[in-house]
């Protein structure tokens, strides 16, 4: 009865979208939008810009993962996270449903909309670290380059063809303005180098700028590129401890979830005491609530150390 109650939710929903003609992306930035909508109160926004006040959990985590992507170069997948959090949360409620467990409903459905939130989290130090990797092929190619010809759009147009995205965008973007805007190659490197967020690129960046001026500086550039192998041997071996924790965390939720089906293998009647009355569910949907809230400790105790120099 329930799962033919829930496939009727559902093509209501559906029919309402299609009525409606509504996508679930413009659905879920506007519902994320109003969710996390500042106050328009003069002291409650005094109270939060002075920290006598912290903004809700929901509005730290939507704010933090708009900055993730904003740093990642991935800003335009906001709409595709939000919609994937709401389908979360239909999932979860439908799972719960499913069992029969009203005191699990919210927990499942509040605790899987957060899902998509901390992949974006996980996910960013992955890309910072593929980006560092193609950026220290990238600035060891034209740094060879300029020292060999001391120009550094003739040194980038040399490169360009061997360099990957997303750095490979930025230079071209150098040389689009070199070329295209304005031949000041000193303003060009300054609007090159927020574009990137990586302080050894940044510096990189202010050499070069420098190296304008004077050339004998060019010696400078090589050993400001070497500190980006430093960085990722030692950030290797830091992520290697911080992420420790984080599998034995991975362990303990797996045997947590998988004492379930055992104890239905095993017995039967203890199976359904906490299946079917209600100390049981409660129990589960304690459970569930501690495993999701941990989760969010977790992600946050664990989030990887970044070495700089």
């Amino acid at each position: 009865m329930s799962a033919i109650l829930l496939i009727v939710c559902v093509g209501m929903i559906t029919g309402a979208f299609l009525l409606l003609g509504i996508s679930p992306l413009e659905f879920a930035d506007a519902l994320f939008g109003f969710l996390t909508r500042r106050n328009k109160n003069l002291r409650a926004e005094i109270d939060e810009a002075a920290r006598r006040k912290k903004a809700s959990f929901f509005r730290r985590e939507i704010t933090e993962v708009q900055e993730i992507l904003k740093i990642t170069g991935r800003s335009g997948r906001f709409s595709l996270v939000c919609a994937a959090s709401l389908l979360c949360f239909a999932v979860g409620a439908a799972f719960a449903i499913l069992l029969g467990n009203v005191f699990l409903l919210p927990v499942m459905a509040i605790g899987m909309m957060f899902i998509p939130l901390w992949y974006v989290r996980l996910t960013a130090s992955h890309y910072k670290k593929a980006v560092a990797s193609e950026l220290e092929t990238a600035l060891s190619i034209i740094t060879t380059a300029y020292l060999r010809n001391e120009d550094i759009v003739s040194a980038v147009e040399e490169s360009i063809a061997y360099l990957n995205p997303p750095v490979k965008s930025v230079f071209a973007g150098f040389l689009t303005q070199v070329k295209l805007v304005s031949p000041d190659v000193e303003a060009a490197l300054h609007d090159m180098k927020p574009k990137i967020e990586n302080d050894v690129f940044h510096e990189w960046c202010d050499a070069l700028a420098a190296c304008q001026y004077d050339r004998s500086l060019k010696t400078t550039l090589t050993p400001i590129v070497s500190k980006l192998s430093d960085m990722r041997i030692v950030n290797a071996e830091l992520e290697y401890l911080v992420f420790e924790p984080r599998k034995e965390f991975i362990v303990m939720v797996m045997l947590v979830a998988g004492n379930i089906p055992i104890m239905r293998l095993l017995n039967k009647d203890w199976y359904h005491t906490l299946m079917h009355t209600p100390a049981g569910q409660i129990t589960l949907a304690v459970c569930a609530a501690a495993i999701f809230i941990s989760t969010a400790f977790v992600i946050k105790l664990t989030k990887p150390i970044e070495y700089r120099r």
